[in-house]
């Protein structure tokens, strides 16, 4: 009786626990709501894409191929400086910021499809084996690279290679009838980074930075000890045209005129907590007055030297207001050789700006176009063109007025010269005319110019020979003809760049820049300038 009423109980209890399990069994294992899986062994879905078109598209596909062509189009969707370097252009790219390559060492350039040696580089292995300026290249290793429109790139590869390695020039010289061959083995060439240093008066100073290489602060440093043991007592640091590179080597740069203590620049990012560059005690230039020249192509580094002096009060900034980035690179290195140089900070200036311009991720043509409109709004010609927003204002620490939002804004503009333009002058710039006469006319008379080596006796055998009217002549066979009075407002602008470019190429740049500095307005605005803060 007992039995039957439990059995009785048990049966109902036991149909519920089944019916219970057939749910839950319904639920987990034969649900028709949609499963989404989840990437196992860190597979994205971009690694998944690529194996998927590389394995199964109707065409064969390089899984390697495939990812050189999609990292660039998401990186070109980030901010315009974040960027991609193939392994193949490495060494290519790195070259400018390491400070030197490995090759035979020359300048040169692209004559009449022909290779023409400029300067053999001091103390390189071209020199020592006696290659010449003036030399033609015509053939390397047998091959010709005369006459058939081989591209610079392609030259430069062949003439580039390994330390220790050996090639084999031929090379035409004005004066001989037969190629003459010389053995050469590559070497380590530096590239510089100052192109000059030289004394414009008794107590000026002068040192052209082109780029912020590994090496920028040691050889800025040779170069300033050389003019402080000629009594310098102000100095002009030209950083125009100069798009940055290395903030280590600005941060150097800037220390030497600042007193201990000082802030330089700061950075901060997402994922990068606030890190400060202080000036040390160095400070061997800190007695020194220093006007630093800039343009709309000085960016980066150019800028960060720039603002920490001008946030410091110290020394003044001549020129137009400098490009605006204030994005730091960071770089990331794929086992291929590859590489990401991927925006992981903004720096500030001491006053705590930045400097960085507008931007927005993906759109880098616009953020390009910047400096055309800041052309045809009137900012290279008009100081009152360049307006800042309130809310971009700083102070220094003696009260001057500076702004943020958009490069650094000189202390003294200086407008693009264009007192001394012509139709004559821009159509001989837009030809090269001046720099191909120059070639031809060193060419023609390089045993009788080589007898120089002062560049002020130089430029005055120039002029002895007339230079302009010769170049007129020249541009003349060349389908150029002055007009009216473009002579009256060019011919010395065109005469000065002329022979400069002529002198450049018997005594390179320590004689080219202070016959060039004649009609630069920039640099006789800071000498001005240095002059009336003593």
């Amino acid at each position: 009786m007992i039995n039957n009423k439990f059995s009785k109980i048990l049966f109902p209890i036991t149909i519920a626990i089944a019916i219970l399990a057939g749910l839950f069994i319904h639920k987990f294992f034969f649900s028709t709501t949609q499963v989404v899986h989840k990437p196992t062994d860190n597979i994205t879905k971009i690694d998944q894409l690529l194996r998927k078109v590389a394995i199964d598209y109707v065409d064969p596909m390089d899984y390697d191929s495939i990812q050189e062509l999609a990292i660039p189009d998401i990186i070109q969707n980030l901010d315009p400086h974040s960027s991609y370097i193939p392994a193949r252009l490495k060494k290519e790219v790195d070259a400018p910021l390491q400070g030197a390559f490995d090759g035979i060492g020359i300048q040169f350039n692209m004559r009449n499809d022909t290779v023409m040696v400029i300067q053999p580089i001091a103390g390189g292995p071209s020199e020592k084996v006696g290659i010449m300026a003036g030399d033609r290249i015509v053939k390397v290793n047998d091959t010709l690279i005369a006459g058939v429109k081989m591209s610079t790139r392609k030259v430069m590869k062949r003439l580039k290679g390994k330390r220790g390695t050996k090639v084999t020039v031929s090379v035409r010289r004005p004066g001989a009838d037969e190629l003459i061959d010389f053995e050469i083995v590559r070497d380590k060439i530096p590239i510089y980074s100052v192109d000059v240093s030289y004394m414009i008066d008794d107590e000026t100073g002068y040192i052209k930075v082109n780029k912020f290489s590994r090496n920028t602060y040691s050889e800025f440093m040779q170069a300033a000890n050389k003019l402080k043991a000629k009594k310098m007592k102000n100095l002009v640091v030209d950083l125009r045209a100069n798009g940055g590179g290395v903030m280590e080597s600005a941060v150097r740069m800037a220390d030497e005129f600042l007193q201990p203590g000082k802030m330089i620049v700061y950075t901060q990012g997402n994922n990068r907590p606030k890190q400060e560059y202080r000036s040390s005690r160095q400070a061997f230039l800190a007695n020194i007055r220093v006007a630093v020249l800039v343009d709309e192509w000085s960016a980066s580094a150019s800028e960060i030297f720039a603002g920490a002096l001008q946030d410091n009060d110290k020394g003044i900034i001549v020129g137009r207001r400098s490009f605006g980035k204030a994005l730091v690179q960071e770089p990331f290195y794929f086992d291929d050789g590859s590489e990401l140089r991927i925006t992981v900070a903004r720096y500030y200036t001491p006053t705590g700006r930045s400097i960085q311009k507008p931007y927005e991720n993906g759109d880098e043509e616009t953020y390009r176009e910047d400096i055309t409109r800041r052309y045809l709004n009137g900012e290279f010609s008009q100081v009152d063109s360049t307006q800042f927003a309130d809310s971009l204002r700083y102070e220094t620490p003696k009260g001057k007025i500076v702004y943020g939002g958009g490069g650094i804004m000189p202390d003294v503009f200086v407008p693009v010269d264009t007192t001394a333009g012509s139709d004559f002058l821009y159509a001989v710039r837009r030809k090269g005319l001046m720099y191909s006469f120059a070639y031809d006319y060193t060419d023609k008379n390089r045993t009788e110019l080589n007898v120089f080596d002062q560049h002020e006796k130089l430029y005055q055998h120039l002029q002895n020979k007339n230079i302009l009217n010769r170049f007129v002549a020249f541009a003349k066979k060349k389908g150029v003809t002055p007009k009216g009075d473009d002579l009256a407002v060019s011919g010395e602008v065109i005469r000065v760049q002329v022979a400069g470019l002529i002198i450049r190429n018997i005594l390179s740049d320590d004689g080219f820049y202070p016959v060039i500095h004649q009609i630069d307005n920039t640099l006789s605005r800071a000498v001005e300038e240095l002059e009336n803060k003593k």
